[in-house]
């Protein structure tokens, strides 16, 4: 049976809060290619408790599932419809499976076919009990060998799970933090430097006019007290802009990435699925302007939606071009990225459902699923960035994003 086929016959869950919980997903803004150290003691520990070969920490995503943590397998993603870790997420307590070659939802997996054979599954939900009960994902224990879990190891894997999340939580605000440490260092730095010249000139004013005591005339003092005033007044109102643009500054704070890196990054989180799918996917960066800094906030979120969807309906031996640029103007630099394909393309009617947030989702081009959110994520998450989004596309023709965002003072 072909996967098209195959994937005819299966039915793939969607929870009821999907929406929100890519949203918040996307709030935690992770990384995925950089996680794997934070959890490798709790890999190993699920492992010896189930007492199975591998254990994974497996984050579900619009299309993908990213594995962040892993023990007795080397893993980094696979669709979304291959995964076992989809139907965890349904729930509220786990997921087992004694064994995956009988059942017809997972028996035509990789993983389950040689070399690999694996047959036995148990997962648990990375609940967010903070956030109306969304699942980011999963932990999972797998086997080649089937078997069952008493209830005292699923409970100790329950309490691994919220560990998971806790550490999840943790890596935000560590990189929260991180970056509002280093924009109070660069405040301080501006303040110090602004502060000086008024300050000194006060102090100035203020030695002459008691050195010259009474020898000075009223028009003297006047002049010297309006130059006061007036160095007084520009303290102020530096004080004044500290204090408003605070909120700004730590929002647009982290900026310790530019369109190499980016481009980098989109390469090893992406080029696997292109490779697998079989299409050529190019990233290009402006090079008079890759070293300009700027916000990775949502970045990789932005664009990887945009690029599984591309891959998605881009068919075999097509192509994917993104484009990133930087447009410096005067008041404000603008990130600018473009993702070109030559899939299948989509009706005006389609683009409009997607830019008012109302689209249905829709097969790829090989049979993958879809769930229908992902392009609705990227709208939301570029209009919370007071961006832009423009979609170009004819039926048979391929699509065009142009994504613009802006980077606050240039």
């Amino acid at each position: 049976m072909n996967k098209a086929n195959h994937e005819a016959n299966v039915i793939h869950p969607i929870p009821a809060n999907e929406m929100d919980r890519i949203i918040r997903l996307s709030e935690l803004d992770l990384d995925y290619s950089s996680l794997s150290d934070n959890f490798k003691d709790l890999t190993h520990l699920a492992a010896r408790i189930s007492g199975t070969d591998i254990s994974l920490v497996n984050i579900i995503d619009s299309f993908t599932q990213w594995t962040v943590g892993s023990h007795g397998i080397d893993l980094e993603q696979m669709t979304r419809e291959e995964s076992a870790c989809q139907y965890t997420i349904m729930g509220d307590d786990h997921f087992e499976v004694p064994d995956l070659s009988t059942d017809q939802r997972f028996q035509n997996n990789f993983y389950v076919k040689d070399p690999i054979s694996l047959r036995y599954y148990f997962g648990v939900p990375l609940k967010d009990k903070g956030s109306d009960g969304v699942n980011f994902g999963a932990l999972c224990v797998l086997d080649t060998k089937t078997k069952s879990l008493t209830p005292e190891k699923v409970e100790l894997l329950k309490i691994i799970a919220d560990e998971v999340v806790n550490r999840l939580k943790a890596y935000q605000a560590i990189a929260l933090l991180k970056s509002k440490v280093k924009d109070a260092n660069e405040s301080k730095k501006k303040v110090a430097h602004d502060i000086r010249g008024p300050l000194a000139g006060i102090i100035g004013l203020s030695q002459i006019i008691a050195e010259q005591g009474k020898s000075a005339n009223l028009d003297e003092v006047m002049d010297f007290i309006n130059l006061i005033h007036k160095s007084s007044q520009s303290v102020l109102e530096l004080a004044d802009e500290i204090l408003v643009d605070e909120t700004a500054r730590n929002a647009a704070a982290g900026n310790e990435f530019n369109l190499a890196m980016f481009a980098d990054k989109l390469h090893k989180l992406y080029d696997p699925q292109a490779i697998n799918k079989g299409v050529v996917l190019d990233v290009d960066v402006v090079k008079s302007v890759d070293h300009i800094p700027i916000s990775k906030n949502k970045l990789v979120q932005i664009a990887g939606n945009l690029l599984s969807n591309a891959i998605k309906f881009t068919p075999r031996n097509g192509r994917i071009h993104i484009v990133l640029n930087v447009i410096v103007q005067s008041h404000q630099n603008v990130l600018a990225i473009t993702v070109s394909d030559s899939g299948t393309g989509m009706s005006q009617k389609l683009i409009d459902q997607i830019l008012n947030g109302t689209a249905e989702s829709s097969n790829g081009t090989s049979g993958e699923v879809g769930y229908g959110f992902g392009l609705s994520l990227v709208k939301h998450l570029v209009d919370g960035l007071k961006g832009s989004m423009q979609i170009t596309s004819e039926p048979g023709q391929g699509t065009v994003f142009n994504i613009l965002i802006p980077q606050g003072n240039a």
